[in-house]
């Protein structure tokens, strides 16, 4: 199983920005992608700019990620609503 990190400014967007539906739901997403960060069970794209990072969809939010598979963890660097994201 894949360790998952949360950086300091995606975990303040949660608290700042979501609501608690949507949180539940990315606490429900990131169980399955502690198992299989490539899982074809959640909306997931690889960022076609970036090697091993990829894009997670809930609702209207993004969360973009990076897996390291040689120390398996999982980073989550940032979030952002569908219209910011990719700026």
């Amino acid at each position: 199983m894949y360790k998952i990190i949360i950086e300091k400014k995606v975990a303040n967007f949660l608290e700042k920005h979501i609501w608690e539906n949507i949180i539940i739901s990315f606490k429900e997403r990131l169980e399955i992608l502690r198992v299989d960060p490539y899982s074809k069970k959640l909306d997931i794209k690889s960022l076609i700019w970036e090697k091993n990072k990829y894009r997670l969809r809930i609702w209207k939010y993004r969360f973009l990620y990076k897996v390291d598979n040689e120390i398996i963890t999982i980073s989550i660097y940032w979030a952002d609503s569908r219209w910011s994201i990719y700026k």
